[in-house]
């Protein structure tokens, strides 16, 4: 069996976008773009190996964040050139002595899917060149100077993205007729191929839109938008019975709903769990001083903190002008305020044992709907939040993420909405299991969406 490696091509140095910072180190959703790219290869069952092909001036900085990610199938960090094709070729050169399949990826393209890598790599088992495209929604002109020469049946176009992937020896081929080309011009591996064997054909992968390239400065507020709209739930992550033994858990809003079952699951898997809510504990996360006193308490009980949670949150359904001043004011000091009382008071625990911290948005938060002004305002808010702090926390070891679940089956939404079916609902034990393999997870600055079976398909 050929091996399939990775070849992630980040020699860029971030011109267009307009930053003096390399657009690969851009951050988004608490990490850098090549940080998320690399992470999805890594995480791939299909993929054996990983190369990064970089700018010779940053090569200490890969290095650094390889070190600082622990990735453990990225053994070569190599030299790019001036041109993209370089980078390719510094790849293929240096897998010459190896029978290999090459999938050659852009750095800023950190929202390509499990899928797209599986369909690429199950296509090579039949073809030695492999391409990703989506179709073209826009019309495309062909024009000289201002003025239309050709309009092309948009049906038989496509917009190609990457990964681009090859049989090494065809690649190589392919680039040893083309540097004896005089006029040799290309922007990707498979245009090489086209070009200069015309006879080998090249087998289009179906893309998705969300596959985008970070190249101007828009493209970082569509990214980040994505980034947010993104499921991540790590279904690939196992419970046991001792997955969290030894660790302490402190859960604020455990006594019922989605952290009651939060607390149980916790048990049961081995943590010494510590529950803290408005009707147990007379713990109101609004209050500073009460989750200051909360987690102290652990703390000299334990001798340390591993994971917080925060799922204390209220909601109130009418129209904003007909809310009492006093409920939208203790809507926000739990909604907004209470996360970042959980978040403050918990960083220098969470420091000392490297530990991870979730709250709880809702999706609800995309928009503003009316009824749920303030509501829908603070969980947007609480997402962003996340996302500023993982960044800002990155170096003290604290992943943080954010729970987003569907409609789900709780004391607060039927406080709302009253009876509804539940299979039109999502069940507290579903977005608990969900928070426990977050946890188990090096994921941060994440919103992982958690939906109902039915509505995964």
């Amino acid at each position: 069996m050929k091996r399939n490696i990775a070849i992630i091509l980040a020699g860029g140095v971030g011109s267009r976008l307009g930053m003096s910072t390399p657009k690969q180190f851009f951050k988004v959703a608490g990490k850098m773009v090549v940080e998320h790219t690399i992470d999805v290869f890594e995480r791939n069952q299909h993929i054996d190996e990983i190369a990064i092909v970089s700018n010779p001036a940053l090569i200490a900085d890969f290095e650094n964040i390889v070190l600082r990610n622990k990735w453990r199938k990225v053994k070569k960090i190599l030299k790019g050139g001036a041109e993209r094709y370089y980078s390719s070729l510094s790849a293929i050169t240096a897998y010459q002595n190896e029978d290999a399949n090459l999938i050659f990826h852009d750095a800023v393209r950190p929202l390509v899917s499990q899928r797209i890598i599986d369909d690429v790599v199950k296509a090579l088992d039949t073809h030695r060149a492999v391409n990703v495209a989506v179709p073209s929604a826009d019309t495309i002109i062909e024009v000289d100077g201002d003025f239309i020469t050709n309009i092309p049946d948009r049906s038989r176009l496509r917009r190609g993205q990457t990964p681009q992937a090859f049989d090494r020896q065809l690649i190589s081929d392919a680039y040893d007729k083309a540097l004896k080309d005089p006029n040799f011009r290309t922007t990707d591996d498979c245009g090489v191929v086209r070009t200069y064997l015309p006879e080998e054909p090249i087998f289009v992968v179906r893309g998705e839109e969300s596959n985008m390239k970070l190249t101007y400065r828009e493209d970082t507020y569509m990214m980040d938008k994505l980034f947010q709209l993104k499921s991540t739930e790590p279904n690939d992550v196992q419970i046991g019975a001792e997955s969290f033994g030894g660790k302490v858990a402190v859960v604020f809003g455990g006594s019922y709903g989605i952290g009651k079952n939060i607390v149980e699951m916790l048990e049961q898997s081995g943590a010494h769990v510590h529950s803290f809510s408005r009707s147990a504990t007379h713990t109101d996360v609004g209050d500073d001083n009460q989750v200051a006193l909360a987690l102290s308490a652990v703390e000299q009980k334990e001798g340390h903190i591993d994971y917080v949670i925060n799922t204390a949150g209220v909601l109130n359904r009418e129209p904003l002008a007909s809310m009492d001043y006093d409920t939208i004011l203790k809507a926000v000091q739990t909604n907004y305020m209470g996360t970042v009382n959980v978040a403050l008071r918990s960083r220098p625990y969470l420091q000392r044992t490297r530990g991870k911290l979730i709250f709880f948005t809702s999706s609800s938060y995309t928009r503003g709907r009316a009824f749920y002004s303030i509501y829908s305002s603070t969980k947007a808010a609480i997402v962003n939040f996340v996302q500023a702090v993982a960044q800002e926390w990155d170096a003290d070891g604290i992943s943080i993420n954010c729970i987003n679940p569907e409609r789900t089956k709780t004391p607060m939404r039927q406080q709302n909405f009253g009876v509804e079916p539940d299979e039109t609902l999502l069940m507290p034990e579903r977005v608990a299991e969900a928070t426990l393999r977050t946890l188990l997870t090096d994921c941060t600055g994440q919103v992982i969406d958690v939906r109902r079976p039915s509505a995964d398909k």
